[in-house]
């Protein structure tokens, strides 16, 4: 019997299983190479036949080979926020308008089509955007650069324009350039455009006219506006604690809300404004906010116009005085003197006096002499132990009430946190 008709027959007696494609063909074709019966009778070669031509496993050279190259990690939320930015310089470049295109109908049996090259797109601006839930300026880049416009197309196709970029504040943030005052971004919601998009280019479709049938000409697109705008964020807050660094302002805060501002025994321990939520049985919600300012602030002395900025967005005042140090009255007076030289008429605001450390034993031998020098009356406390921190908590309240009622009658929204 020859080969051929003998591995056939081998063949066909074995399993389809245990055979494959390529070796069916091979048998059952015309081609010279045969391969030998003892060959196709070796499972270790059928298996291999049927095998997947993908590896099971690869070398750690060949994984290398696959893997996404590496790429810059982004900041998390958190990361962004850990630092406090009130102030910012900001680039911004509007969008590039699309080009026009210059080109001309063209189909079977209409020779002379005209004109039918389309306008290009827009660019896009660049938005300033008040966001309630962002509280800092630090998730604000330096420079920003809008969306271009897409170019026009043949049969009279407008090119689409750019869209429009966000840039995301915290209410209570002043937009100036070159010193100046342009925009006031004080309620959610507000908008401002810091730069505008540029036109988009004319095809050769809007040349068209009686005395020129055969317009080739058409415009480029123009570009974005490019300005340099200066952010300062003013922190809006119903509250704003007054006082002499070390008077107990940020262990104030942290006995009457969640914050947890930093408290040490030495001057200067709170370095960025930090505002705390106070809440109710109602479900309100007061602001209160903790700069620090030093004698001759005015001057920016210190911190001196970093925090006065932030006082002079608070609807109210609480003037923390520390009772154990000798003639604490004096305290008061250069407080009220800071605020009203930065701005006039900021020390007459409402307000509250509040007399921290009432814990000491000095502290007790001041407040009759403080009392005595002002008409106004002294809320004296412990932020340490707690005492007494029931009369500030419901002051507080009836200042908010105030307020809620002074902006209703103006027509305007309250401030919500």
């Amino acid at each position: 019997m020859p080969v051929m008709k003998q591995c056939t027959i081998l063949v066909s007696m074995l399993p389809p299983r245990f055979v494959s494609t390529l070796t069916r063909a091979i048998l059952e074709s015309k081609r010279p190479w045969i391969p030998a019966a003892d060959t196709l009778l070796d499972p270790g070669y059928l298996f291999k036949q049927q095998t997947s031509p993908r590896p099971l496993f690869l070398s750690c050279a060949q994984c290398s080979n696959h893997q996404e190259p590496k790429r810059k990690r982004n900041l998390s939320e958190k990361k962004l926020k850990r630092y406090f930015v009130d102030h910012r310089r900001v680039f911004v470049t509007g969008g590039s308008g699309g080009n026009g295109m210059s080109c001309f109908h063209s189909e079977p049996r209409k020779e002379y089509g005209g004109p039918d090259g389309g306008d290009g797109g827009d660019g896009g601006h660049i938005i300033l955007k008040v966001d309630r839930h962002v509280r800092s300026l630090s998730s604000v880049l330096s420079v920003y650069r809008g969306f271009d416009g897409e170019p026009g197309g043949s049969k009279n196709c407008y090119g689409r324009n750019g869209d429009c970029l966000y840039i995301r504040v915290p209410p209570g943030t002043l937009v100036k350039e070159e010193n100046e005052i342009v925009a006031d971004l004080s309620q959610p919601g507000d908008e401002y455009i810091a730069a505008l998009g540029g036109a988009g280019g004319k095809g050769n479709r809007f040349f068209l006219a009686n005395d020129n049938r055969a317009p080739v000409t058409c415009t480029p697109g123009q570009p974005g506006q490019e300005r340099v705008l200066y952010l300062e964020m003013k922190t809006m807050a119903h509250a704003g604690m007054v006082g002499f660094p070390n008077a107990g302002k940020s262990s104030l805060l942290r006995a009457i809300s969640n914050a947890k501002p930093a408290v040490a025994s030495y001057p200067f321990t709170t370095l960025n404004p930090h505002v705390g939520i106070v809440h109710y049985e109602d479900y309100q919600q007061v602001a209160a906010d903790i700069p620090g300012i030093i004698r001759g602030a005015h001057q920016n002395r210190g911190l001196g116009f970093a925090f006065l900025r932030h006082i002079e967005r608070c609807r109210f005042l609480l003037f923390v005085v520390d009772l154990s140090i000798a003639e604490p009255w004096t305290q008061l007076e250069d407080l009220k003197y800071e605020l009203e030289k930065y701005e006039e008429g900021l020390s007459e605001r409402p307000h509250a006096i509040i007399g921290n450390k009432i814990d000491l034993p000095q502290s007790k031998v001041n407040l009759p002499q403080l009392q005595a020098r002002l008409e106004q009356k002294v809320i004296p406390l412990s932020a340490l132990t707690g005492e007494n921190l029931e009369e500030l908590l419901l002051h507080l309240k009836e200042l908010y009430d105030d307020y809620v009622q002074i902006e209703h009658k103006r027509g305007q929204e309250p401030l919500n946190w």
